[in-house]
């Protein structure tokens, strides 16, 4: 090879090796900054003090159906145990959290109205003359069940109550109602033990009435200041609790055959994982004794308070359409129908034996 080839092929050299190694710099410098970025970024939204959550108003309604499933049991549930479900809400709730509800368990329901003070189609709303607050609660629900008896008595057999943050398997709540009589003076919800002898229902998980409780809420108790006072009043669940025992409504239990909970004033967690709420007041004002852990609740629990719009959409999911395949359980038989005015009898709260409680498997017995 001559002088010329060898400088033309050594200048070429350079030139490629020039731009590989102008590559490989550019590339670092790129990695440097976008990393420098990435990193201010990161440390931008680890102090922000109000993180940015998933805005449930654009959700679509999907639907995702089981062609094959066997609704047999359930339907015919439905129309033997038909329940008008309320729900309270205000304005400002009716695209955060009302709406959510009528995607998810609202639709289970044989009636769902939404009571606020003023009206969306969308839900739709009744609306009702009273101001929204805290004070005004009693005065709404009286208000909200006056609307019920005067317009869907005869179009329901029980009545349910309940928030805008509440969520509801409205089968179970069917099943746990079934045997009763809907003439017989009872109401059912999570219950406290204090103030009213008989005990008193938490407004948030909700609160059903029979046919006979509305009737007598309704006709002899809103028209007595005696039976039910009439001043305002925030503490709604209380003040229709000592209305229920004035007019000798039956306070029932909610709790499943074995004394688990299925009426709970709380997200699942809060019942379901051990030591999470060890202050939690719950304990203090329970009506029975509970555990937490998976021995807290039941199989067929009905409703849970607090719930985002967020969870709703998640706890659809997994009671209605995830299924461990090769798993299919039984159906308990349905309980005998009782007269009216029978109950059943309190559950045999036998000592847990599956280590699933919290605590000692004999730790019911003190």
């Amino acid at each position: 090879m001559d002088q010329a080839g060898y400088s033309k092929t050594q200048l070429h050299i350079t030139l490629l090796s020039g731009f590989f190694i102008g590559f490989c710099v550019a590339q670092f410098m790129s990695y440097i900054i976008i990393s420098e970025h990435i990193l201010s970024v990161s440390l931008q939204l680890k102090h922000e003090t109000n993180p940015v959550t998933l805005n449930c108003s654009t959700i679509p309604e999907i639907r995702h159906d089981h062609p094959y499933d066997n609704s047999t049991v359930a339907d015919q549930l439905k129309k033997e145990v038909r329940i008008l479900c309320w729900v309270m809400t205000n304005p400002e709730n009716h695209k955060k959290k009302a709406r959510h509800i009528k995607r998810t368990w609202g639709k289970r329901c044989n009636i769902l109205l939404f009571m606020s003070s003023e009206y969306d189609d969308e839900l739709p709303t009744v609306k009702l003359d009273v101001e929204e607050g805290r004070v005004n609660l009693w005065r709404k629900v009286k208000e909200a069940f006056k609307y019920v008896y005067k317009h869907h008595y005869n179009d329901a057999d029980w009545f349910y109550k309940t928030d805008d943050d509440t969520y509801a398997i409205i089968e179970n709540l069917r099943y746990m109602l079934y045997p009763y009589h809907p003439m017989t003076p009872v109401h059912f919800g999570f219950k406290y033990k204090a103030y009213v002898k008989q005990g008193f229902m938490a407004g948030g998980p909700g609160y059903v009435l029979s046919k006979e409780a509305l009737r007598r809420f309704v006709v002899e108790g809103i028209p007595s200041n005696k039976i039910c006072i009439n001043d305002t009043n925030e503490f709604e669940d209380f003040e229709i609790g000592a209305c229920m025992e004035n007019l000798n409504v039956t306070a029932g239990d909610s709790r499943d055959w074995n004394g688990r909970g299925r009426m709970f004033v709380s997200v699942p967690q809060d019942h379901l994982v051990p030591d999470r709420n060890t202050g939690f007041w719950y304990w203090n004002f329970s009506f029975y004794k509970n555990d937490e852990g998976l021995d807290c609740c039941s199989d067929n629990a009905i409703s849970f308070h607090y719930v985002i719009p967020e969870l709703m959409y998640t706890m659809d999911y997994l009671i209605y359409h995830l299924k461990p395949y090769g798993i299919v359980r039984e159906l308990h038989r349905l309980p005998a129908k009782l007269k009216v005015g029978e109950f059943l009898p309190p559950p045999i709260e036998e000592i847990a034996n599956s280590n699933e409680d919290s605590m000692d498997d004999d730790d019911r017995k003190h």
